[in-house]
């Protein structure tokens, strides 16, 4: 399942590796609503052409609820990046949303915040004009 944002695919992480390889790097941005970890793609992963410019993945844990919850969760986190996503223009970059306890109950608008205050940490992202 790709999402579709400025009519480019978006290719989604999915495999148990690229999620540690993205949390192996460090990066990450604290908000109430989701955690943001972003991983810059190598310089040869970029000449081959086997990965493209942006990867999204998401994870929400047990601890946030049951399975009806947590997908509830990952759905509301989808239409978050979503949103913000079709407005930046993004290069070379890999990004793990990971949902919390206050991603259920928290204002869409603030999820929306959240998310875009997380981006502002991450020098790959630029406005599209």
């Amino acid at each position: 399942m790709t999402l579709q944002l400025n009519k480019k695919p978006i290719i989604r992480l999915k495999k148990r590796s690229e999620f540690l390889k993205v949390a192996s790097v460090g990066q990450h941005n604290v908000t109430p609503g989701l955690i943001l970890q972003s991983r810059k793609h190598t310089l040869i992963e970029r000449e081959s052409n086997s990965i493209e410019s942006l990867r999204l993945g998401f994870t929400v844990s047990k601890k946030v609820g049951n399975a009806v919850k947590r997908n509830r969760a990952k759905r509301r986190l989808r239409a978050v990046a979503q949103t913000i996503l079709s407005a930046k223009k993004a290069s070379h970059i890999d990004l793990v949303i990971i949902g919390r306890q206050h991603t259920l109950k928290r204002p869409f608008a603030k999820l929306l915040k959240d998310f875009e205050n997380a981006l502002m940490h991450i020098k790959s992202f630029e406005d599209e004009k």
